[in-house]
C-alpha cells in the first residue's frame, strides 16, 4: 500500500522567520531515508503504510518539541492499495492530462 503525507508542521512561539524550523523538519525526513518533495507551504512524503508515516511525522515533531513550546501541524493523507510511487504517479498523470488540454 502507498501512503501519501502532505503535512506542514512549524512552531508558533518563534516568530514569523520560521525557515530555520522547516529546515530542522525537513533534515529530520532525510534522515528518515524516504522520498520527500517540500513546497512551499507544505512538504510531500511517502511510505508503505499507516504507521510507519505517522512515526515519520511523530519524530519530526519531536525534532521541533526540543525547541518550542506549541508546535502547529496540518496532515493530509492519501493511502491507497495496489499503488507504487504514487507521489511520481500522480505527477505524471497530471503531466498527461495537461498535454491532452
Amino acid at each position: 500500500m502507498s501512503t501519501i503525507v502532505n503535512f506542514a508542521m512549524f512552531p508558533m512561539d518563534k516568530g514569523t522567520d520560521l525557515g530555520l524550523y522547516v529546515a530542522m523538519v525537513i533534515r529530520s525526513l532525510q534522515n528518515e531515508g524516504i522520498s520527500f518533495s517540500p513546497g512551499s507551504m507544505a512538504t510531500t512524503f511517502e511510505t508503505d503504510d499507516i504507521d510507519t508515516a505517522m512515526a515519520v511525522v511523530a519524530r519530526a515533531h519531536k525534532t521541533l518539541e526540543a525547541v518550542s513550546d506549541r508546535i502547529y501541524t496540518t496532515i493530509t493523507i492519501d493511502s491507497r492499495r495496489g499503488r507504487s510511487d504514487g507521489m511520481q504517479s500522480k505527477v505524471n498523470s497530471l503531466e498527461r492530462h495537461l498535454n491532452e488540454l
